[in-house]
C-alpha cells in the first residue's frame, strides 16, 4: 500500500509539534545542566526513560550486538558529549545549528561503511551543511563558545554512527529501541560521571523545579512522546515529506535561546544558520528519495 504523500492539517501540526519540543528541548537541557553535573544530567535521563520504557523491553536474538554499538553511539557517547558541550556555550542558537550536522554524518559514513553512492546534489547539501556551520563558528558570539559548539559537532558524528547500526536492526520500534538506549546508557554514564565529575549527589538533593521539570522534559516529552510521533508519521509518509521539516527545531532553540537566554542572534549566526539548514534539507531530501523509490 503506497503512503500518502502530502500530510494532512492533523498530521502538519503534529510534525511542528514533534519539532517544536525538540527546539525547546536544547532550552530544558541547558537549564538541567545548570543545575546537575552534565553527564550525571545525561545518566538520569536515560534512568527516567529505561523505568518508563521498561515493560516493553524484550530481546532480539542474533541483534544484542548491534543494538548494544546502536544504542551506546547514539545514547550514551553521543548525548555524553552533547551535554558536555552545552555546559562550555551560552549561545544556544550556534549548537542548534550544529545538531542539524547529524543528517550529512550520517550520509558521509553511509558512503564509508554501507557503500551508498552519494550524487552531486547530495554532495552540494553536505558542503553547505559544513560551510554553514563554519560561518557560525567564526562569529564573536560562538567564537566565545568554540569548545562547545566542537564537542556538539563531535556528538552528532557519534549519533550519525550509531545511526548506521539502528539502519541494520529489524523489527525492533522505537520503545523497544529507546527502552534499550535507557538500559544500556544510564549504568555506562553513572560510571562515566562518577569518575570524571563531582557534586552529584549534592545536585540530585539541591535541584529546583527547573532542573527536575527539564529532566523530565528531556526524557519523557523528547524522547519519548516526539520520538513516537515521529515513527507515527515516518510509517504514514514517505520520508521526503517529513524529513526535510525538522530543520524547524533549530529554528524553535534559536527562538528559545533568544527569548530565554537573550542569545544575540548575529548577522553571521543569521547567514552560516541559513546556508546550513538549506544543506541539511537538500540531504535530507536526496537520502530519503533514493530510500522511498528503492534506488
Amino acid at each position: 500500500m503506497s503512503k500518502a504523500h502530502w500530510l494532512t492539517p492533523v498530521d502538519m501540526t503534529l510534525l511542528i509539534g514533534v519539532n517544536a519540543i525538540w527546539g525547546i528541548n536544547l532550552v530544558a537541557a541547558k537549564l538541567g545542566i545548570g543545575e546537575f553535573p552534565p553527564i550525571f544530567f545525561a545518566a538520569l535521563r536515560f534512568t527516567v526513560l529505561a523505568v518508563v520504557l521498561l515493560p516493553v523491553l524484550r530481546l532480539f536474538r542474533g541483534q544484542m550486538t548491534t543494538l548494544l554499538l546502536a544504542t551506546t553511539f547514539s545514547g550514551a557517547l553521543g548525548f555524553a558529549l552533547m551535554y558536555l558541550g552545552f555546559k562550555f556555550t551560552d549561545n544556544i542558537s550556534s549548537m542548534a545549528i550544529a545538531t542539524q550536522l547529524g543528517i550529512p554524518f550520517s550520509t558521509l559514513l553511509s558512503v564509508w561503511l554501507l557503500g551508498e553512492q552519494v550524487r552531486w546534489r547530495r554532495k552540494l547539501g553536505i558542503a553547505l551543511a559544513f560551510c554553514g556551520v563554519a560561518v557560525v563558528s567564526f562569529d564573536p558570539a560562538a567564537l566565545d563558545n568554540l569548545l562547545g559548539l566542537l564537542l556538539v559537532t563531535a556528538s552528532q558524528f557519534v549519533v550519525a554512527l550509531g545511526t548506521i547500526y539502528i539502519k541494520r536492526l529489524r523489527d525492533v520500534n522505537a520503545w523497544q529501541l529507546q527502552a534499550w538506549m535507557g538500559i544500556i546508557s544510564a549504568p555506562g554514564l553513572l560510571l562515566i560521571s562518577f569518575l570524571l565529575e563531582s557534586g552529584q549527589w549534592q545536585s540530585f538533593a539541591h535541584a529546583t523545579w527547573v532542573g527536575w521539570s527539564a529532566l523530565l522534559f528531556t526524557a519523557i516529552a523528547s524522547s519519548l512522546v516526539a520520538h513516537t510521533m515521529m515513527f507515527h508519521l515516518i510509517s504514514k509518509y514517505p520520508v521526503t515529506s517529513v524529513a526535510p521539516m525538522n530543520v524547524l527545531s533549530a529554528i524553535f532553540s534559536i527562538a528559545c535561546g533568544m527569548l530565554w537566554f537573550g542569545d544575540e542572534l548575529t548577522s553571521r549566526i543569521l547567514i552560516g544558520g541559513a546556508i546550513a539548514l538549506a544543506g541539511v534539507v537538500i540531504v535530507a531530501m536526496r537520502d530519503r528519495k533514493m530510500v522511498d523509490t528503492g534506488t
